[in-house]
């Protein structure tokens, strides 16, 4: 009954969000500042995973796969289907689950303890459109663009360093790239990123909104983001594996 409850308070939540909206001004104002905050301020990990994901990707394809009978090419064939498919998506996400969701959750608890959103409610603001919509528009904008900085770093590193140890020149790879690429299967990449973009900025912010107590219970709730963040990114990358696949 517990999990009905609160899927019913989230389903609630995400009407009152997208209704009675605010000046465009406003939200456009907001929207600016919550992309800054998701996006620019997670191009750096997002950077350094993405980077460390090709090199390890490439080195454990070229040990498992490679032999006399097959051509080098397989690499590139194999990392870069990896990378757009599952690697950079779904292991990216779950990185800024952890970022991203857990500062949502953090300064919306915050606003609640310090009575900021019950201040706006008074004043008869749509706290939820004001505090949680820029979020969501944000985090479905931003986050995809950060996974495609992440493939395009992912296949960059796995180029470089197949170049560096010999495994695989770059003309191999990036041929072997381009002969399993298919646009499919780069649709459905960005079709989980959005999915999972909403997912992390709609879930972390129904656990900063609606918690109650005081600064304990912001740092459960940002706990409770992140995990809940992650098992739906994870169930989700699952179902529409089934779907779409």
């Amino acid at each position: 009954m517990s999990f009905f409850y609160h899927f019913g308070d989230y389903i609630n939540m995400l009407a009152a969000t997208f209704s009675r909206p605010e000046k465009r001004a406003i939200y456009f104002k907001r929207i600016m500042e919550e992309a800054n905050a998701i996006g620019v301020d997670s191009l750096g990990i997002v950077a350094i995973i993405s980077v460390f994901v090709g090199m390890v990707t490439t080195i454990n394809t070229s040990y498992q796969l490679v032999s006399a009978f097959l051509p080098r090419k397989v690499i590139g064939e194999v990392v870069g289907t990896s990378v757009i498919l599952e690697l950079s998506p779904t292991i990216c996400c779950l990185v800024l689950a952890g970022k991203v969701g857990s500062n949502i959750a953090t300064e919306l608890g915050s606003m609640r303890v310090s009575e900021q959103i019950d201040a706006m409610d008074a004043m008869g603001v749509n706290s939820k459109g004001y505090l949680i919509f820029p979020k969501i528009i944000a985090a479905i904008v931003v986050i995809p663009l950060l996974i495609l900085i992440s493939m395009g770093l992912s296949i960059s590193a796995g180029i470089f360093i197949g170049k560096i140890t010999g495994i695989v020149s770059p003309a191999q790879f990036i041929d072997g790239t381009r002969a399993t690429f298919q646009t499919y299967t780069f649709t459905f990449a960005l079709i989980k990123t959005f999915t999972f973009a909403f997912l992390i900025a709609s879930v972390s912010s129904y656990q900063g909104y609606f918690m109650s107590g005081g600064s304990i219970e912001v740092g459960k709730a940002s706990t409770r983001a992140v995990v809940y963040s992650c098992v739906l990114i994870l169930l989700s990358d699952y179902l529409l594996a089934q779907l779409f696949l």
